[in-house]
């Protein structure tokens, strides 16, 4: 009985050596896993952009907008999610926007809203209102957010531009946010560059835009781990 003793200690190291052996393999393959495109995607930050017809490319092809040209530049770095809607208003964005954080949880979140209802000549302490609730729900969601401003025609009165204007330039001090003070720098008064409506950029003039947006959106960019060669920064 007892020379069957060492017998069975060597089946028990043999086990012993194949289960380490196993495991060993399995944590290997869990690591290899961890480290797949697959899994690295969930680190990737996602960019919301609500915005109006101005960023939804109306009236020329979708993959011609600045959005797309952004999604791009970015080469999946980042996920870039457009959910503009041409006659937008900054009231619907305020009550789309719960849902919208809820579904993509954005690390940043573009706010280009505005112009319709400049062109409306709704209030602008209304307009601030909405602008405000989106910046405090993007926050609350954990999200940084870019103010991308706009400016209405010289016809609506200088009063009203001012007030209109304004609004952008207070978020930005209040909330202590990134702004692009004019979306349309460069482009509007640009022959070539705007649509038979004086109101929508041509395809030519989505480059300038995404230039436009470029520089304000960087940093906010590295915060989240997006790096970014020399070149592309500029």
């Amino acid at each position: 009985m007892t020379r069957g003793i060492p017998v069975l200690l060597s089946i028990s190291d043999h086990l012993s050596r194949r289960w380490r052996h196993c495991l060993g393999v399995c944590v290997l393959g869990l690591m290899v896993l961890a480290a797949s495109p697959a899994a690295l995607a969930d680190d990737t930050p996602t960019l919301l952009v609500m915005g109006d017809s101005l960023s939804a490319a109306y009236g020329i092809e979708q993959d011609e907008g600045w959005v797309s040209l952004l999604e791009a530049r970015l080469d999946g770095k980042a996920e870039v999610v457009n959910a503009s809607i041409s006659g937008e208003t900054s009231s619907g964005g305020a009550s789309r926007l719960p849902d919208l954080l809820g579904q993509h949880e954005p690390d940043i979140v573009l706010l280009g809203l505005g112009g319709n209802d400049g062109l409306r000549g709704l209030p602008p302490n209304q307009l601030e209102a909405n602008l405000a609730a989106m910046v405090e729900a993007s926050r609350q969601a954990g999200a940084e957010v870019l103010l991308l401003g706009i400016d209405i025609p010289p016809n609506y009165g200088q009063a009203y531009r001012d007030a209109f204007t304004g609004v952008f330039f207070r978020l930005a001090d209040t909330y202590e946010v990134a702004l692009l003070p004019f979306l349309l720098e460069g482009v509007v008064l640009e022959d070539g560059m705007m649509q038979s409506d004086g109101i929508h950029p041509t395809s030519i003039a989505q480059s300038i835009i995404l230039d436009n947006v470029w520089p304000e959106l960087v940093s906010l960019l590295e915060r989240n781990g997006v790096e970014l060669t020399e070149v592309s920064r500029k």
